[in-house]
């Protein structure tokens, strides 16, 4: 074929070509387009439910610009208002009520305070139980309101009662396991002071002296074995219109055979054996206690 013919033939076959064009869809048709709309439908179906929760809770937990519910957000701190539960621990400065009202801390178990220091390490804690108040501080201080006094204070050392006067009502008084200082000891008006030790000794101690003054009533001193009154360096001094020792035995004593016609003894005088045990002698013209002394050897 020569040059002209094969440009001839090529002419004519594009001539062919244009004058037939083919033509390519575009775009997504069938199911594939059914799915795509379905999708966007579920997609926006969900928004819209999603709007609609996020209103309606907005609406119930009541939020707004400045809190949520009873929790209100303001300057000096955080509000809550009704009663507010806590399921975690609460870590605040400061807890305070509002004015005139009550700030109740309740719990089906118990309450427990802990103070703990700048590593974390616990301090003091308050346990408010069903059972007891437990206060676990290296010290526990009770102070007054209007002046700040200490009025009960208590450490592994000591406890403080700072009160000016400490009044017991119970009916069985105080039990000291141990001793007592104290500078005075005083009952309620027209009430009796008893000092009792029931299996033990009462022992009173002091280093300038021990005053006790009954005013108005009587002073009784009553122990099952012993009373020692004691005195190392003065003397002990009974000072009274009458002066009685009862329940002392008397010794026998007779100068001259007895008689009927003997006048009933009514006179006696009071001997001392060596161990200090007292008794009564028949007086006579002159002491009896030599010859009435063997009373002692059975004391």
């Amino acid at each position: 074929m020569t040059r002209e013919q094969y440009i001839l033939a090529a002419q004519q076959n594009n001539l062919q070509r244009a004058e037939t064009p083919q033509f390519y869809p575009v775009g997504i048709y069938g199911w594939r387009k059914r799915c795509l709309y379905f999708f966007v439908l579920l997609l926006l179906v969900i928004m819209i439910v999603n709007l609609a929760l996020t209103i309606w809770i907005l609406k119930v937990m009541n939020f707004t610009v400045d809190g949520m519910g009873n929790l209100r957000v303001t300057k000096k701190g955080i509000r809550l208002e009704g009663v507010s539960e806590f399921l975690l621990p609460l870590y605040v400065k400061e807890i305070h009520s509002q004015k005139d009202s009550p700030l109740i801390l309740q719990s089906d178990r118990n309450v427990t305070l802990n103070a703990r220091n700048h590593l974390g390490q616990l301090t003091g804690q308050l346990t408010v139980g069903s059972q007891a108040v437990e206060a676990q501080c290296k010290r526990f201080e009770v102070r007054s309101s209007e002046s700040g006094k200490v009025l009960f204070a208590a450490d592994e050392d000591e406890i403080t009662i700072g009160s000016d006067r400490l009044k017991v009502t119970g009916t069985e008084g105080v039990v000291f396991d141990h001793s007592v200082e104290t500078p005075y000891i005083r009952a309620e008006p027209s009430q009796d002071l008893r000092l009792e030790s029931p299996t033990r000794s009462l022992t009173m101690e002091a280093p300038k002296g021990v005053q006790i003054s009954a005013e108005a009533g009587d002073f009784k001193a009553t122990c099952r074995k012993e009373l020692h009154l004691q005195s190392t360096e003065g003397e002990i001094f009974l000072n009274a219109n009458t002066i009685r020792l009862g329940n002392l035995p008397q010794a026998s004593f007779s100068s001259s055979p007895t008689t009927a016609t003997t006048p009933r003894q009514t006179v006696y005088e009071i001997c001392v054996c060596p161990n200090g045990k007292l008794y009564l002698s028949p007086a006579g013209a002159a002491s009896t206690c030599q010859t009435s002394s063997s009373i002692c050897l059975w004391s």
